[in-house]
């Protein structure tokens, strides 16, 4: 969900904390019951709801359209869902994806529709409330407010779902409830809540019971002072005790067992969490720090499976197994990209697929000499890229990366990063066709300016308009077709420079021409370009001024 409607809930920040102010990660935070009983207490009782439930995990995933695999992972593990639609501006690309996931994995869902505080007239009440702070707005916010909710009403029913705002529903069980919310003031925070824990208590009774062998989904992986590295685990289904065996998913699973099990803080985010309670034992559905060794090839977005029986091990090995942790289609004069998880290397993924960037590659984890040896194959010297997300790169890696002919880009913004590669490509390109232009002849049309003859020959001196193109010294020039000779030197003021274009007007110098024999007064010079001159600079066309352009094709038809 929305990171600010989370931070709202559980009083804290966390969106601050996130590079760019976007959700890069699924997070996971516990807000116990007494928190939904203070927050909606009013409410709980004028509607006869006795909270049972030790209360609710939230599973934040990245609202942005590039993470859907993240919001599948989510969805994956989720018994219900809010899909976060901001009321003022309706459905958005991440919206749909959302509720195309939801609708996959058969999830229930609630709407949260925010920033009601931003429709024009709404007066902030003080009340976490939202039925207490509607009765006290104007008729025309209220009838702005409706107009809205039946925005979101039409997209949602384009997915075959009816809904309504949650006081008007008469059946939970065929209506998707609408809970109008501010994360700014805390308005309709109270009736989210209680719906949401009305909802679960009502149709998740059995989904409440733990059955089975531990399963979850590795959040992060971490690196803690005095305990190494270790796991943030969302456990959504079974138990997990202090020296049960850990079985975590991946290429090559690893088999490891509990050290200890460590809980967040209740209303703290499992990943920015910094002192935890020792725990022996904990049950679904719940956020947890576990320690264990060798975890250095554990990856966030792997599955984890645990048992106290070892002989039920190579079953669990099995179930966890995988054979490739994205899908792309692999493209030997591609990229490489290497990412901290499973989620964030799909998500680069999608993103690349999207801007026609090739991949050759896609990996998890650290940048190896692997890599540097399988980029060194890369043809195309734009693509001869590591693009690493949340990777960890030393000057020893940058320096190594460069003598295999590489260059690394790297960020802890995923968008950032190809933001900088888009970028970097504009430049050397640039930079390439500046180079082929410094050597190459260029298109130039010269009328001789009468009475400006300052030596007849050896080398013939003689003042030029620059009619259209780039005169640069070297550069043969033409009259009716035939060539006069090449020009030696350019001066404008008596000082020689290195060209002229369109509108100068300078003093150049030819050796073979001879004035009144092959050059006069008012005539007009041409540059003469070979084919291979035309093609190449056919290469370069669109860097070539408007001019220029004009003049090539004239040039290349005569």
């Amino acid at each position: 969900m929305k990171t600010t409607l989370l931070d709202c809930i559980r009083g804290t920040s966390v969106t601050k904390l996130e590079p760019g102010e976007l959700t890069q990660h699924i997070g996971a935070s516990f807000i116990p019951r007494r928190v939904i009983e203070s927050l909606s207490k009013d409410l709980l009782e004028k509607m006869k709801i006795h909270i049972e439930i030790p209360g609710l995990l939230f599973i934040d995933t990245p609202g942005h359209a590039a993470f859907i695999s993240m919001r599948e992972k989510g969805c994956n593990v989720a018994d219900l869902a809010i899909l976060v639609v901001d009321i003022n501006e309706g459905f958005q690309e991440q919206t749909h994806e959302s509720l195309k996931i939801i609708k996959e994995y058969k999830v229930p869902f609630v709407v949260a529709a925010t920033k009601i505080d931003k429709i024009p007239g709404w007066k902030n009440q003080n009340t976490t409330s939202f039925l207490q702070s509607i009765s006290k707005q104007e008729e025309s916010v209220v009838e702005e407010l409706d107009k809205k909710i039946y925005m979101i009403v039409a997209s949602l029913a384009e997915y075959n779902f009816d809904s309504e705002r949650f006081d008007r529903v008469t059946d939970f069980t065929k209506q998707i409830a609408i809970a109008p919310v501010s994360s700014i003031t805390k308005e309709g925070i109270a009736e989210l809540l209680a719906l949401l824990a009305g909802l679960a208590q009502r149709f998740l009774r059995e989904k409440m019971r733990c059955s089975g062998k531990a399963k979850g989904i590795i959040l992060e992986v971490k690196e803690v002072k005095g305990l190494g590295l270790t796991l943030d685990v969302i456990l959504y289904d079974g138990k997990l005790s202090r020296e049960d065996y850990l079985i975590i998913g991946g290429k090559e699973p690893i088999v490891t067992k509990i050290k200890a099990l460590l809980l967040p803080r209740p209303l703290q985010e499992i990943r920015v969490e910094k002192k935890f309670i020792n725990v022996d034992e904990v049950a679904a559905a719940i956020g947890v720090k576990v320690v264990a060794q060798n975890l250095e090839n554990a990856i966030a977005g792997m599955p984890i499976r645990a048992t106290k029986d070892e002989k039920e091990i190579p079953k669990l090995i099995e179930e966890v197994r995988i054979e490739k942790y994205v899908e792309f289609e692999k493209d030997p004069n591609g990229v490489i990209i290497k990412a901290d998880t499973v989620g964030s290397l799909e998500a680069m993924v999608k993103l690349l697929e999207e801007a026609g960037i090739p991949i050759r590659k896609a990996d998890i984890g650290n940048i190896t000499r692997e890599d540097f040896i399988e980029g060194e194959l890369i043809q195309d010297k734009y693509r001869k890229v590591i693009l690493a997300f949340n990777i960890k790169v030393d000057e020893q890696t940058i320096n190594e990366a460069k003598s295999f002919g590489l260059k690394i880009f790297t960020s802890n913004v995923i968008y950032r990063i190809i933001e900088e590669y888009k970028q970097w490509i504009e430049e050397e390109k640039k930079k390439d066709v500046e180079a082929k232009l410094a050597i190459l002849p260029r298109p130039v049309k010269l009328r001789v300016i009468p009475g400006a003859i300052f030596r007849n020959s050896k080398p013939a001196i003689f003042g030029v308009d620059v009619l259209e193109g780039t005169l640069k010294p070297g550069i043969r020039l033409k009259r009716e077709g035939k060539v006069i000779g090449s020009v030696k030197e350019i001066q404008s003021e008596g000082r020689t420079i290195h060209q002229a274009i369109k509108g100068g007007r300078v003093a150049i110098s030819i050796e073979e021409a001879i004035v009144g024999r092959n050059v006069f007064e008012n005539d007009i010079l041409i540059s003469d370009l070979s084919r291979e001159d035309v093609e190449k600079l056919k290469e370069v066309f669109d860097y070539l001024r408007d001019d220029e352009k004009n003049l090539l094709m004239e040039i290349s038809t005569s």
